[in-house]
């Protein structure tokens, strides 16, 4: 196992720890206080947990090495874990609209509100810190599981800044109906972070391409190499953490096989020099092959 794979384990793990404790003691003073935005916070947390597992089991399994059944190796299940996290947090949402108008309709008034206001203070420092650290390794690791994960936790410190002023605010005025009101903002916010993440993880599920600004840079790359003429059929896609990447270059057409086979591997390193872990094949024909490229 290489560093950066051993590296996107241990953060995914730290996530799993964080959120298995903050999901039990949002439970608890959840029900002890009868404060459905607690409790609400407490699914948003479970949310995260699920996801923090289903990350670790991703990095754990796209960091195995093509086999026979996969020659390009498992990068998709950090696909298949961002959908299923983006499923998950769908579901949470409606629940927590569910449990929030319920309340609101009967007049709920929760107790002990001390106790969920220290709990959100605790929540917002631990999600702080871990969000930082996921999405820092996601980004030197380009794993899209981790930066899912980081993406979730961002999202739960804002919730919980909510359900802590609303919380506030409850204990000195008594206005009871905030405690559901703030739950119904808690789900449009889970919502909307589902809807995002579907929306990326259906993309990488059907290999859109890599961004324009990402073709352009190869694109750059690649007319700028010496010993191409031109190049066409520029095709990229990504999986996990890995940016699939072919193309058809033209070269001279008496160029020694031993000299395009040099061309083709300086412009498959100054690609990975760009993107870091990227796979590159690439498919040669002699100028003239196609008569509208010109030299």
């Amino acid at each position: 196992m290489g560093n950066a794979e051993a590296l996107k384990q241990r953060t995914a793990r730290l996530s799993v720890i964080s959120n298995t404790l903050l999901v039990l003691l949002k439970l608890v003073v959840g029900f002890y206080s009868g404060a459905v935005s607690i409790i609400s916070e407490a699914a948003h947390s479970g949310v995260d947990l699920l996801a923090a597992l289903i990350a670790y089991y991703a990095v754990r399994k796209s960091s195995q090495p093509p086999d026979a059944q996969h020659a390009y190796g498992h990068g998709k299940f950090e696909n298949l874990s961002a959908a299923a996290e983006a499923f998950l947090i769908v579901l949470a949402a409606i629940w927590i609209m569910y449990e929030a108008v319920e309340k609101l309709t009967a007049g709920h008034a929760p107790a002990y509100l001390e106790y969920g206001i220290a709990i959100m203070l605790v929540s917002i420092g631990v999600n702080y810190v871990v969000a930082t650290r996921l999405m820092k390794v996601a980004q030197a690791t380009g794993s899209q599981a981790l930066e899912a994960d980081a993406i979730h936790l961002k999202a739960d410190i804002w919730t919980s800044a909510g359900v802590l002023g609303g919380l506030a605010v409850i204990k000195v005025t008594g206005f009871n109906w905030l405690d559901p009101a703030i739950a119904l903002v808690v789900a449009v916010i889970v919502l909307k972070a589902g809807y995002t993440m579907t929306k990326k993880s259906l993309n990488e599920l059907t290999d859109v391409s890599l961004p324009p600004e990402e073709e352009e840079l190869i694109g750059n790359i690649l007319a700028s190499h010496p010993g191409v003429i031109a190049f066409h059929r520029l095709r990229t896609r990504r999986s996990g953490c890995m940016r699939h990447i072919d193309v058809h270059l033209v070269l001279h057409k008496d160029m020694h096989l031993e000299q395009a086979h040099a061309v083709c591997d300086e412009i498959e390193a100054a690609i990975r020099n760009v993107f870091g872990s990227c796979d590159v094949v690439i498919h040669l024909e002699p100028y003239g092959y196609h008569e509208e490229y010109g030299a």
